[in-house]
């Protein structure tokens, strides 16, 4: 059986340049067509009406969305920078307000020194700053950044705000603990600035927390000359403490059971809660028989 062998067509081919000439023929035509004709004005271009125009618009709709996008994302991030600077600059101003406020706060203190040391100005002294406390919120003790190295001695009186604060009672080579006149074991000698009546001051650290004062007790009044807001200072019979350094304002007076003396409450002339600077009277009360 002898093999088939099947014969390829030839394929048509059109030479490139008849391809070019025929091209080129049809654009003319349709040229011509175009501007002499309304071929196109008509069906044709209301076809492409229904097939363009929803393209075109949707490209529309898609560049605008972007586009507002863009925008809105633009907007964001100056609002966020923005933002960011507003947060600084309240920041800064925080700061320099808290600045301000301790500034006014330490300016007011230094101010209250100033007077009181203008209001013992027969006794020597020396500033000193509140470098640790005891544990509560209320300065019933307290320590101060000079010591034996700057002259300071027990017993020591010792200034802040506007008047007595307490006395020394430890002292280091740089350092010293004072013990104010709200501590439950300090007793100082009074005397009432209008009357001369002296009276017993002792500290009570629970009704000065509680209502802000101190007590007093043995006030001779039998006359009913003192009354609240006299302005009570150290007296010149107490054994640790130089006289005339305020100690506070009455602000309530009873009758003792006795009927004999009087007690009551004194608003201390210094903020125990609040004190960073005091003032150290360089001297010693001399020595007296009485003891407190």
């Amino acid at each position: 059986m002898s093999p088939v062998i099947k014969k390829k067509r030839n394929k048509f081919t059109l030479p490139g340049k008849y391809l070019l000439m025929i091209l080129s023929a049809v654009c003319v035509i349709l040229m011509i067509v175009t501007f002499r004709t309304d071929l196109f004005e008509g069906p044709l271009r209301a076809a492409a009406g229904y097939v363009v125009v929803p393209f075109q618009k949707g490209i529309a709709s898609v560049g605008g969305y972007m586009y507002d996008r863009a925008e809105e994302m633009g907007q964001l991030k100056a609002v966020l920078e923005e933002n960011q600077k507003l947060k600084e600059q309240v920041d800064e101003l925080t700061m320099e307000n808290a600045q301000l406020q301790q500034d006014k706060y330490e300016l007011a203190s230094l101010r209250e020194l100033y007077d009181i040391d203008k209001a013992t100005s027969d006794y020597e002294k020396t500033g000193a700053r509140v470098i640790a406390s005891d544990s509560s919120n209320w300065f019933y003790s307290f320590t101060i950044d000079k010591g034996s190295d700057d002259g300071i001695q027990v017993d020591m009186n010792v200034l802040a705000g506007s008047g007595l604060a307490g006395r020394v009672v430890s002292v280091g080579p740089n350092y010293a603990r004072v013990l104010s006149i709200i501590a439950d074991n300090s007793n100082i000698y009074g005397t009432v600035l209008s009357t001369s009546a002296n009276l017993m001051v002792s500290g009570n650290l629970q009704s000065v927390m509680s209502d802000g004062v101190i007590r007093f007790d043995q006030l001779s009044d039998k006359e009913d000359k003192v009354s609240e807001g006299d302005k009570v200072v150290t007296s010149n019979i107490s054994s640790k403490y130089l006289s005339g350094i305020p100690i506070g304002f009455i602000s309530s007076i009873n009758t003792a059971p006795n009927n004999m003396t009087k007690w009551g409450y004194i608003t201390p002339a210094v903020d125990f809660q609040h004190i960073q600077e005091v003032l150290v009277i360089m001297e010693l009360k001399q020595p007296v028989p009485d003891k407190e």
